[in-house]
């Protein structure tokens, strides 16, 4: 049996037991639920692939270098919003459950509660913040160089090289912030009638409890969306889907009910 140890929320008991074996264990089984549906694995994918190509010929074919480049650093935060509709394939698909496009188009507001696009307004909240912060870190550095806001040559001076390397760093440490509060949250939000609030507790007690763990995928996750965006986000069709059912799994070796170590 599974050990789980109590948190400080009632309704759900946090495992603080997670090994590399289950994150192997939770992509084997999202390779499995997007073989087992891989229409609504592309239909997601779709929707996010062409919100970037959509963002590359609004700023980059415009020449607006100085907010293409955050924009693509942090659009794969809008992920975890996307893959919502890929944990419910994955609840009906464990559950038993006929799988029908209108109820799975309708998870993020089919409970009524707005609990699921509570979270949303927070992931497009932080989206927007991150923006500003690399909007400002881009005009410190600009300020340093001899390139113009629009040129790729900024990226081949000194200052376009630090401004990478701040920004990364900033960056990174938002991108975990916002990690911390989506990997468990959401798909918990998907299982059961819980608010967002506890939702996120939760999600950000698991990350605490099992830290080697979560932050390796965390890691895995960030460096299997770059890679899947390289080839004209083609890579995503795939990648996407599999990531996305996989947090499902591993959400449910994660978190179990409250008092099923009572019984």
């Amino acid at each position: 049996m599974t050990k789980v140890e109590d948190t400080l929320v009632a309704p759900a008991r946090v495992a603080k037991d997670l090994k590399v074996s289950d994150l192997i264990d939770a992509v084997g089984a999202g390779w499995r639920d997007f073989k087992a549906f891989p229409t609504f694995g592309l239909f997601f994918s779709a929707i996010f692939v062409s919100g970037g190509f959509f963002l590359y010929f609004v700023f980059f074919v415009w020449n607006e270098v100085a907010w293409f480049i955050p924009i693509a650093a942090g659009f794969p935060l809008l992920a975890p919003f996307v893959a919502v509709g890929l944990y419910e394939v994955s609840r009906r698909r464990e559950a038993g459950e006929p799988m029908r496009w209108r109820a799975i188009l309708s998870t993020v507001w089919a409970r009524g509660d707005e609990q699921i696009i509570s979270i949303g307004v927070i992931l497009f909240v932080a989206f927007g913040f991150w923006l500003m912060i690399a909007h400002g870190i881009f005009a410190i550095f600009l300020a340093e160089s001899d390139a113009g806001a629009e040129s790729i040559e900024l990226f081949r001076e000194t200052a376009g090289l630090m401004m990478l390397l701040v920004g990364s760093i900033v960056g990174a440490l938002i991108a975990l912030a916002f990690y911390s509060i989506t990997v468990v949250s959401l798909p918990m939000l998907v299982d059961r009638k819980v608010d967002f609030i506890t939702a996120i507790i939760v999600s950000l007690a698991t990350v605490r409890s099992n830290k080697f763990v979560m932050l390796a995928w965390a890691v895995i996750a960030a460096i299997s969306l770059f890679a899947a965006m390289l080839p004209f986000l083609l890579g995503l069709f795939i990648v996407l889907p599999v990531l996305g059912h996989a947090t499902w799994h591993l959400f449910r070796r994660s978190v179990s009910d409250a008092d099923a170590g009572q019984q």
